[in-house]
């Protein structure tokens, strides 16, 4: 049973903390107050853009604080007046010390990997362009440097052969959302030990992912490369050039039983083709450069 005088700060922007907000909402913890990202020009009009976890505050009636200054006396003033027991904080950034180190029942993080391992920005898309055949989700308790805090549950994650990132991404924030009650249940009954991250060789980071990282290598083989398709599907998409063109691949197929030259691209049997280290990758979901996203066969149709 959740104490009525428990009260909840939630801070996170994205859609991937909705879930979680919802759920809490749903099983009736006293939510205070929400802190999420200042709303941001979108879209072509340029017009100011709430975040999903605003509007999702806003549909529940809740106050929601929007801080360009995490350090801001003003704001950590009205912080301090929420009184908060506990904060749950999900796809934000970095927070001071003085902000996560407020509640008496401390700040819980929820991060989409098996910590330690996949510590960083990018967990989700990493462990795809990785070729892991299994993941996970975590959460952990706040504390100085990022990703390294008290671990209090942990729930594996198979990932599918073809999965992409943005099929990976929706079926983790739902399940991160229920093993985010159980983490808060357990702080609450004070039934959850609290185990310390111990890094071992054979973990991996998750940096964050820039322009370069999308670019695809044809001198890797077939399944590096449909990896790295797969774990930037469909954002930020892997890319390469056609006809002086900046092609975005959200799928493809691999045939190591094909080949042309590494690098070549020619028609084979009517289909887009690229040469590999192994084989040839043939797109089949892409957008060229100053079009929409389209099947590779509606692309060709356009270009002839």
């Amino acid at each position: 049973m959740i104490p009525e005088h428990c009260r909840l700060v939630f801070i996170g922007t994205p859609e991937f903390s909705v879930p979680s907000l919802e759920k809490i909402i749903e099983a009736g913890f006293n939510v205070v107050a929400v802190i999420t990202a200042p709303d941001r020009p979108a879209g072509r009009g340029m017009k100011l853009q709430a975040s999903a976890v605003k509007q999702c505050a806003v549909n529940h009636h809740i106050p929601v604080l929007q801080p360009t200054n995490l350090k801001n006396p003003e704001f950590l003033q009205t912080l301090a007046d929420l009184k908060p027991d506990v904060q749950v904080v999900i796809a934000f950034r970095m927070l001071p010390e003085v902000v996560w180190n407020l509640p008496t029942m401390g700040t819980i993080n929820l991060h989409a990997s098996l910590l330690p391992d996949y510590r960083g920005a990018a967990p989700i898309n990493r462990a795809i362009m990785n070729g892991e055949k299994q993941t996970g989700l975590t959460t952990f308790r706040l504390k100085h440097v990022i990703d390294t805090g008290n671990i209090l549950r942990q729930l594996t994650v198979d990932i599918g052969a073809n999965e992409t990132a943005g099929e990976l991404h929706d079926r983790m924030m739902h399940l991160g959302a229920d093993l985010m009650i159980e983490t808060l249940m357990g702080v609450l009954d004070h039934s959850l030990v609290e185990q310390p991250q111990v890094v071992l060789p054979h973990h991996k980071n998750a940096p964050k992912i820039f322009k370069d990282d999308c670019l695809i290598d044809w001198q890797q083989n077939g399944n590096q490369i449909i990896n790295l398709i797969r774990g930037l599907s469909p954002y930020p998409t892997a890319r390469c050039f056609f006809q002086g063109k900046i092609l975005k691949i959200y799928h493809a197929e691999y045939d190591p039983d094909s080949a042309i030259q590494i690098g070549e691209v020619n028609l084979k049997d009517d289909r887009l083709a690229f040469g590999c280290a192994d084989g040839v990758i043939y797109p089949t979901d892409v957008q060229i450069e100053g079009k929409r996203r389209m099947s590779v066969e509606e692309m060709l149709r356009g270009l002839r």
